[in-house]
């Protein structure tokens, strides 16, 4: 088995499969964001001999998986949440390194998240009321059935905490897993391996594959023995995977990007507003629920520019260990020309450039905070999601203008409104179609809500019980008036 030393922690770099580790002939390398020319590790790849080793091994483990009470199962997720608490630090300093997220963000908040999604869906599945009613003369009641083994593929963003997201409800319901994490951010997601193997999760249940996407992600979808999958990425990617789902006629959820409408009306909070629009550059702006079209009412629109402007200038950008750091770098050369090309061909399209608009410094990956006035509505700049500290400023006459701009795209996953008035805000919320809508706040999680997109943002939902559903088979049980207990 091998392992490197990353920040101080060892981490393996194999696959882990039937609770043990397997290594490939075959690797990528990983580096670090910071310093592109420190490569952390040679990371083996797979494809498609050891997705159907993982596959098999989880199949074999589901029926004793899933014959286990909740409780029972519950069990093993609190164990695997309480080694993450004990873990904090290495987690943080390994995946600041591996994806370059602020490390005292991972520290504080993002990691700590992970240890709550075990726990929160552990105890969802054990408080589970099945649904009962009566009706032609019998008793009726909705039961879940673990569906059977899953492939969860996560993004490179945040990679630690989204995968538990998706694997905690997967686990909870009674399924098997094989996760595959992006291969920008494979580290992480490797030393959630070891917690498992000494939570003593039972050999099969809980597995890793790592590879390219199109290959290693490719194979696991396309397997005849899967039974969900769940997936966050692009749309382009998405579409693939809901080819190959239906091949095998596997459900599948998608959660694949937006472009969120930032609006801001005249009545509201204009500090806070700014504010929280600036913090939108976080991560540097690779955060897919991040109000990235800001639309501000006319009437304010240079006033909240002069407090926005502010704000955003108090950004450093730099190393993501160092605590005075609020930007990181991007994750990857190739993300960083992608970032580029966005802004060079809004400038060739006519869009104005209002700040930023070019790398921090020649020799990394660090982008400068963009802001972006389009031509038009239509400008690309507007209608893809860039993922990266670039946002556009647009603004409206009305509360009409207003619904209509912040429906104008293909997205739908999340939209933010700022007002002091309540009843304009549930408008707003009526009348705009996103996955979740926040008025006067961001990225305030109850894991208990549903979470998805509309459009071109995903296909179903994730939370609370609406995961727990989707990673079961529901079946109606129906009992005759009158049937006694033999």
């Amino acid at each position: 088995m091998k392992r490197v030393d990353v920040a101080g922690v060892s981490v393996a770099t194999g696959h882990f499969i039937d609770n043990q580790r397997v290594d490939s002939l075959d690797t990528f390398e990983d580096h670090s964001p910071l310093d592109w020319s420190l490569k952390l590790a040679d990371v083996s790849a797979g494809g498609a001999q050891v997705a159907d080793q993982a596959l098999r091994a989880a199949a074999r483990a589901f029926p004793e998986w899933a014959a286990l009470l909740p409780k029972e199962r519950g069990a093993y997720l609190h164990r695997l949440a309480d080694l993450i608490d004990a873990h904090v630090e290495d987690l943080a300093r390994v995946e600041c390194l591996d994806m370059a997220m602020l490390e005292e963000s991972l520290r504080l908040r993002v990691v700590a998240r992970a240890a709550r999604n075990f726990r929160a869906y552990a105890d969802l599945a054990v408080d589970y009321e099945p649904r009962r009613w009566d009706s032609n003369t019998t008793h009726n009641t909705v039961l879940r059935m673990p569906a059977g083994p899953t492939v969860v593929i996560t993004p490179w963003n945040a990679p630690f905490m989204l995968s538990t997201w998706k694997c905690a409800p997967a686990l909870a319901a009674g399924n098997t897993v094989v996760l595959k994490p992006a291969e920008w951010s494979p580290l992480s997601c490797s030393l959630l391996m070891d917690f498992v193997q000494e939570a003593d999760f039972p050999p099969g249940v809980f597995n890793l594959v790592q590879g390219a996407g199109e290959v290693a992600g490719a194979a696991l979808v396309a397997h005849p023995l899967v039974r969900r999958i769940s997936f966050t990425g692009s749309p382009e990617t998405g579409r693939l995977i809901g080819v190959a789902a239906a091949q095998n006629l596997v459900p599948f959820t998608a959660e694949l990007g937006g472009k969120g409408p930032f609006v801001v009306f005249a009545d509201a909070d204009l500090d806070l507003a700014a504010k929280r629009a600036a913090g939108m550059y976080d991560d540097a702006g690779q955060v897919c629920l991040a109000g990235t079209r800001l639309i501000v009412e006319d009437s304010v629109r240079d006033e909240f520019f002069t407090r926005f402007s502010a704000a955003t200038s108090q950004h450093v950008l730099g190393d993501s260990r160092d605590p005075a750091t609020t930007i990181s770098p991007l994750i990857h050369p190739e993300h960083l020309a992608r970032v580029e090309g966005f802004v060079e061909r809004a400038r060739a399209n006519g869009d104005r450039v209002v700040f930023g608009g070019n790398r921090w410094r020649a020799d990394g990956l660090w982008y400068q905070p963009t802001l972006i006035e389009p031509r038009d509505n239509d400008s690309e700049v507007v209608q893809r999601e860039i993922f990266g500290p670039v946002l556009t400023l647009q603004s409206f006459h009305g509360e009409r203008e207003a619904h209509d701009l912040a429906n104008s795209t293909r997205y739908g996953l999340s939209a933010m409104v700022f007002t002091a008035d309540q009843a304009k805000a549930e408008r707003f919320a009526q009348a705009v179609r996103a996955g979740t809508i926040w008025t006067n706040c961001f990225l305030v999680r109850d894991l208990s809500a549903p979470f998805g997109g509309c459009g071109i943002s995903g296909i179903g939902r994730e939370g609370g019980d609406y995961a727990l559903d989707f990673y079961s088979d529901l079946k109606t049980s129906q009992v005759k008036e009158g049937t006694t207990h033999g």
